[in-house]
């Protein structure tokens, strides 16, 4: 089939307030947010939808429609990330979390891990002072008080570097980084990946809470509950380099396997919590398990945290990741105890 996707960039461009107008025209903001981000493939979605999108954006379909062109994935080494809403490179990054779920922490690994890898690293600073950035602030390369001055130090830098950006959802809202992301790329400047997070916790509320995105990282109440960081949905998490031609079908295949035992998994988790595991069929005691040891082994400690959880920061490189996914879904790892998996790398030797 060929390979077919939403043009985000266009539809960030011409509808700022997609949530609003998807909603004028009967389109539910949910549908829209998962065409963009491809949890629905173009291919399957209704004839209707893309019509009304494209009259949204005032373009035809050839426009909205872009056929053919890969995705490039930024590989962060970071395990539940590449797995399961992989970072597209140029592209558009939501992070949505209430306070206190470490979407601050994510951002600056990801800041760390990237800045090792020769990306420019640059934040603008949101409008009303948050301390949760001071202590990333310090080791970011470009710190912008005002978008002119975002603009100005990323079009001098990013025509010779990649640039990874950060912003505060409020400079979404007033336009500004659509703004922002048209006056860079009308200079040259393609190669910047930005990162929309929500300091204040509104988004979890919304459906389209930036607009459309490349990539949605959706955090988790539980997880973060339960301290199994990074506190990342697998299975809400989702990415447009997903989309079929976008990824080796290795990646897609224990992607949505693992997604599937997850998602068992989180229903299952319901009844234990209630009547113990022995509520459990026979048949799923199978599921739960594996469901729990592919939950632990999805933590990872990170280079940025090492001074508050006296643990080594780990990198596991995609194919690694895979391997090690496809071992506990196959049951390589079932006589392995969760706590050998938690807060872990690659799985050992032994498994």
């Amino acid at each position: 089939m060929e390979d077919l996707r939403l043009n985000v960039a266009l539809l960030r461009r011409k509808v700022p307030n997609l949530t609003t107008a998807a909603r004028s025209v009967g389109l539910r903001p949910a549908t829209v947010s998962n065409l963009c981000t491809g949890k629905i493939p173009v291919g399957r979605s209704e004839v209707r939808t893309l019509v009304a999108l494209a009259e949204l954006a005032d373009c035809s379909l050839d426009e909205l429609i872009i056929r053919g062109e890969k995705v490039d994935m930024i590989e962060t080494k970071i395990k539940v990330l590449d797995l399961f809403a992989p970072l597209a490179k140029g592209g558009t990054v939501g992070l949505v979390a209430r306070p206190g779920m470490g979407q601050v922490v994510v951002l600056a690994e990801l800041f760390h891990r990237l800045k090792q890898d020769g990306y420019v690293t640059a934040i603008l600073l949101p409008e009303v002072e948050s301390p949760d950035l001071n202590e990333i602030i310090d080791s970011v390369d470009i710190v912008a008080r005002s978008i002119e001055e975002a603009y100005e130090e990323m079009a001098s830098r990013g025509k010779e570097s990649e640039i990874i950006f950060a912003s505060d959802r409020s400079h979404v809202v007033s336009g500004n980084i659509q703004e922002l992301q048209e006056r860079l790329e009308a200079v040259g400047v393609n190669t910047v990946t930005t990162l929309l997070l929500d300091l204040r916790g509104e988004a979890v509320d919304e459906d389209l809470p930036y607009g459309p995105l490349e990539t949605l990282l959706q955090f988790d109440a539980d997880l973060a509950a339960r301290h199994k960081y990074p506190a990342v949905n697998p299975v809400y998490s989702t990415s447009s380099v997903l989309e079929g031609a976008h990824l080796d079908q290795q990646h897609l295949s224990v992607q949505q396997r693992a997604q599937k035992l997850l998602r068992r998994y989180r229903e299952l988790r319901s009844l234990v919590n209630v009547g113990g595991l022995e509520r459990l069929p026979a048949t799923e005691v199978q599921t739960y398990k594996r469901g729990e040891r592919l939950e632990a082994y999805l933590t990872q400690p990170f280079y940025v945290a090492e001074a508050f959880t006296g643990q080594k920061g780990e990198s596991v490189a995609l194919q690694d990741t895979l391997q090690d996914v496809r071992k506990i879904l196959d049951g390589a790892a079932d006589s392995t105890e969760v706590e050998a998996l938690t807060f872990k790398g690659k799985l050992s030797l032994e498994v």
